[in-house]
């Protein structure tokens, strides 16, 4: 038996070619499908590209590897606690909550930057 190998080692494949579409592209599109009322296959067929191909473009943007970073819905809710005067300056409180994938994180008071970045690290993981 007779196989043609490609320059990878691999069987070489006649008449197959694999498109690379841009990012820019790639958000486009799945910034389309994630429109009110936007749908997976009429935008595939429009494009003419596989629907489970826009599915994981959809996957890779909610995971912020298309080149954005991931979002959270953010919260913005009035503070529960009253502002502390001091005699230097005013301190605010404030209250953050979070969702992401059904769990919910509420941040009260005056977090420092450092733990509040590795929340936040965590969470987008």
């Amino acid at each position: 038996m007779d196989t043609n190998l490609s320059e990878a080692g691999r069987p070489a494949r006649r008449g197959v070619r694999y498109r690379h579409h841009p990012v820019e592209f790639k958000r486009a599109v799945v910034e389309q499908s994630l429109q009110p009322g936007g749908s997976v296959s009429r935008l595939a067929r429009d494009h003419g590209i596989n629907a489970n191909q826009v599915f994981a473009w959809r996957k890779a943007y909610q995971e912020g590897r298309l080149g954005v970073a991931a979002f959270l819905p953010v919260t913005v809710a009035p503070a529960t606690a009253p502002i502390i005067e001091t005699s230097t300056h005013s301190v605010a409180c404030a209250r953050l909550v979070l969702e992401r994938r059904g769990a919910r994180l509420v941040i009260e008071g005056q977090p420092d930057a450092q733990t509040l970045s590795q929340v936040l690290a965590a969470l987008l993981r």
